[in-house]
């Protein structure tokens, strides 16, 4: 049964890395009738409560007038409006509009590039424009964005409503807000501006700090200027080392190399350490990054992989768990992620190419239809990936000792992080203190942790407790800020209150949006305006609801109570309790 057991998960793995045309995401905005009627969710098929969001209508404008008169319109109707995006791959609610009879304005169809000034280095562009069009079209023009997330399905008002980022502690940093030099955002206004002010803010206006990362609450964004850098090169490669030193090396680490970050396997006790630096445009390469897990993959790969985890979720096989996670981590090393030095394979380090080419990927995003043969692996119409997210921020002053209680967990539980492994580790990217409002506050790293989900919320996952005592290790012991746009529900409990400028940004907010048209009731608990985000009902904590304060906020019918943490008292967290064998 275990040789068996192997086999399928190496065919899993084969598969998963079989490269094949793949579906196109489906429109996450659907309607009953045209453009109304309509319910949105995120690229995940859920968002955190489960909860479906339903609006009376979806807009597509196609120009910044247009944009105006529906937030005209809907302003003189008192009706409530969010904005939707191309790609929708936020896990929080940023897009529910309150209500039955709200207003849904997608962003799709901004997306044209409307400028690149050579002599100045800028490109203005609309809020729908890609990340990868963006890359691409500045690397026509001899230019590049020096720091973006890994993962091109995003669009550009979507990355700076949640504060999106890459990796390094040079420069301005590696949030993409901080090289936004200009924008427009269109919001509610009184009757004396026609329902609608358009506001064109730039780097003499404060209040662009709150607008470069204002989790859609301000307005509709319809342009944005970025400042760009002449193209470059860069030379990448991966040195894997025991994780022994990983505190000490982890702050030091991002200073020493431009493009730094660490993937990190705990239970493995390693990390592999990337070295990434410009290097001189006629050094020799042409490499390109096409990251395996954003890669599309045969539908009846991931459902055998799914199977397999939920197999072992049902028998606590957590020795299945880590053979998943070293052959997955293995396959991923030996493979470079997905780096090649052409576009062909990967022949070994370091691989050097141009940066546009090596700075994020995505393939499984835009490929023909193909009857759901293949898709990405997160796409919610075949059984593929279903997980949950939990991803901080924490200050390098501090986090030497975040990184050593992690390891004190799993000295304790060695098993219990290879649930983690199944899904490459936790990345670890470098953030820079930001002049946003609701940006980074100190230099810090950024810790990526993804984990399997069950598709029934009062189902308990293995190791819980473990993933629950690190997420409250960071958030309260730490105080480590949470991704906007990511994150289970009690990450966010409190949190406006680590934003030493939250204020400044209050008050923009009531200047632009008045009358609270483009806020939800989530933002509102976010903001501290009205209630809490947590939600307190028998299995709360299982998904991150709630921090269990009773047991049956974990699952005692299955054996999970809430007790302390193992290492850090003040957490609670959903512990499995295993009946003794009857002698």
């Amino acid at each position: 049964m275990v040789k068996f057991r192997r086999v399928i998960r190496s065919t899993c793995l084969f598969l998963l890395l079989f490269i094949v045309r793949c579906t196109p995401p489906k429109d996450h905005i659907k309607c009953v009738s045209e453009n109304t009627n309509c319910t949105i969710t995120n690229s995940y098929g859920t968002f955190p409560d489960r909860s479906i969001c339903q609006a009376a209508y979806a807009a597509y404008p196609t120009t910044e007038e247009e944009l105006i008169s529906l937030v005209a319109n809907a302003t003189k109707a008192k009706r409530k409006m969010k904005v939707a995006t191309r790609f929708s791959h936020s896990i929080p609610k940023l897009a529910c509009p309150d209500g039955l009879d709200g207003l849904l304005i997608s962003t799709k169809y901004l997306n044209r590039v409307l400028e690149i000034d050579l002599q100045s280095m800028r490109m203005s562009v609309e809020s729908g424009v890609t990340q990868r069009q963006l890359i691409n079209e500045a690397a026509k023009a001899g230019l590049a964005l020096p720091y973006a997330p890994y993962w091109w399905g995003l669009t550009i008002g979507g990355l700076l409503g949640t504060g999106a980022h890459g990796s390094t502690l040079w420069g301005k940093g590696s949030s993409v807000h901080d090289y936004v030099v200009a924008l427009t955002i269109v919001s509610p206004s009184g009757p004396e501006d026609g329902f609608a002010k358009v506001r064109r803010l730039d780097e003499s206006n404060s209040e662009l700090n709150a607008a470069k990362v204002s989790l859609g609450v301000l307005g509709v964004i319809s342009k944005v200027t970025l400042q760009l850098q002449p193209l470059f090169k860069r030379s990448i490669s991966y040195v894997v080392k025991n994780d022994s030193d990983l505190g000490d090396e982890a702050a030091s680490f991002g200073r020493q190399h431009e493009f730094a970050d660490v993937t990190w396997y705990p239970s493995q006790r390693k990390a592999a350490y990337r070295i990434d630096n410009r290097v001189s445009s006629n050094t020799s390469g042409n490499g390109v990054y096409d990251f395996i897990p954003f890669r599309s993959t045969l539908s009846v790969g991931l459902a055998l992989v799914r199977t397999t985890e939920e197999n072992q979720e049902s028998l606590h096989d957590a020795e299945g768990k880590c053979i998943s996670a070293r052959l997955t981590t293995t396959t991923l090393l030996t493979s470079a992620y997905g780096l090649k030095n052409n576009v062909i394979a990967f022949t070994g380090y370091p691989v050097i190419g141009y940066h546009n080419r090596l700075q994020s990927s995505g393939t499984c995003l835009d490929s023909p239809e193909d009857a759901l043969m293949t898709a990405c692996p997160w796409d919610p119409r075949v059984k593929g990936e279903y997980f949950l997210q939990t991803t901080f921020s924490i200050s390098l002053s501090v986090v030497k000792n975040f990184i050593q209680d992690v390891q004190k967990l799993v000295n304790l539980e060695p098993k219990g992080l290879c649930v983690l492994e199944q899904y490459n580790g936790i990345l670890m990217r470098y953030v820079k203190a930001s002049s946003a409002y609701l940006g980074k506050q100190e230099d810090a790293i950024d810790f990526d942790i993804t984990y399997f989900r069950s598709k029934d919320p009062g189902t308990p996952r293995l190791y819980e407790d473990i993933l629950e005592e690190i997420e409250q290790l960071a958030l309260f012991k730490y105080g480590a800020l949470p991704h906007w746009g990511k994150n289970r529900n009690l990450a966010f409990d409190g949190a406006i209150n680590k934003y030493k400028n939250a204020g400044e940004f209050l008050r923009v907010k009531q200047m632009y949006d008045p009358f609270g048209l483009l806020s939800n009731e989530w933002t509102d608990q976010v903001l501290g305006l009205k209630g809490s985000v947590t939600i307190v009902r028998e299995g709360c904590a299982l998904e991150g609801l709630c921090i269990c304060s009773e047991d049956i906020h974990c699952a005692p019918n299955k054996g999970y109570f809430c007790r302390t943490g193992k290492i850090y008292e003040k957490a609670r967290v959903c512990t499995l309790f295993r009946k003794k064998k009857q002698l």
